[in-house]
């Protein structure tokens, strides 16, 4: 996962914080209780990723919190012309701090949460935490509802599947990288996110296991074209939203597709965005017929990126 470009615009009181993640959940399932310091370090041990903050650190990162959810607010209201209530509800009651950890060094780093100007986090093994206003972005454009079943590829930190599973009935996402898919799959059960199912898998096939397919198809990755199968998995009245363009180029366009009842597929060509590249067999298929790859950009728009 990587960010919402500069054209979508690139992608808090202690006490106010606790409280909203204690508020009661719009969505489909309850709040859990209220986030500590205590709750944070036994959550992190049980994922098996220890950590210890003072006091003073955990509630430096909690005074931080409330700005950063306006900023949420504010974004979806400038760019959607409104805020999804259900969706600022899920960004209050996950705590983004316990998704930012290297899991390459084995290093967590929730100091780096709620930043002022949002932007991506290195995880590790080539893979980012987006920033937060492009995830907040994107989510609401998915419509999540209660009810729905969602299948994101590419889990990355874990961090998107966790806000769409405080909506929805299901949260289902695969990952491509081994260590880091495996590592993420455990940290869900600890914070009581007891109806999102990970694997490492390729995300370009989806999930055809899953019976009656998806309603939410989330891809937070870059693919050169919409792998096929995705469709096939795609519910009548579904969504499914994805980044299309060339790897580590700029040029790269975020499209949003639905199947009505009959099965078409409807696109509709959205924001500018930069994400990683999808990898595995998107990387080694030809686009099937009639599917045509994104255009490269011009060769003055073509710019290298670190991943």
């Amino acid at each position: 996962m990587a960010e919402l470009s500069s054209a979508l615009t690139r992608r808090s009181l202690i006490a106010s914080s606790l409280a909203l993640t204690a508020a009661p959940f719009v969505g489909a399932r309850a709040a859990t209780a209220p986030w500590t310091k205590e709750r944070y370090e036994a959550a992190m041990r049980e994922s098996g990723r220890p950590v210890s903050l003072s006091d003073s650190q955990f509630n430096a990162i909690q005074a931080r919190r409330p700005a950063a959810l306006k900023r949420i607010e504010q974004y979806l209201k400038e760019r959607l012309g409104s805020a999804d209530p259900a969706v600022l509800q899920a960004f209050a009651e996950v705590p983004r701090e316990y998704y930012h950890y290297v899991y390459s060094e084995k290093r967590a780093t929730p100091g780096d949460c709620y930043e002022e100007t949002p932007k991506p986090w290195g995880l590790g093994y080539g893979s980012a935490l987006s920033d937060y206003l492009g995830q907040a972005y994107m989510t609401q454009v998915c419509k999540p509802k209660p009810g729905d079943v969602s299948l994101e590829i590419g889990t990355g930190s874990g961090y998107q599947s966790s806000i769409l599973s405080r909506i929805v009935s299901r949260a289902y996402s695969i990952e491509i990288i081994e260590p880091l898919g495996r590592a993420v799959g455990q940290i869900f059960k600890p914070l009581g996110y007891d109806n999102i199912e990970s694997r490492v898998g390729d995300g370009y096939f989806g999930w055809p296991e899953v019976s009656g397919g998806f309603d939410i198809i989330i891809v937070t990755c870059a693919a050169q074209y919409a792998p096929p199968e995705l469709f096939r998995q795609l519910k009548p009245g579904g969504r499914l939203v994805i980044p299309i363009g060339q790897p580590f180029k700029r040029g790269q366009f975020l499209y949003i597709y639905s199947k009505d009842e009959d099965g078409k597929i409807r696109s509709r060509k959205d924001v500018g965005v930069f994400f990683i590249p999808m990898t595995g067999a998107m990387m080694k298929n030809a686009p099937p017929p009639g599917v045509l790859p994104a255009p490269p950009p011009p060769p003055e728009k073509a710019e290298k990126t670190e991943g």
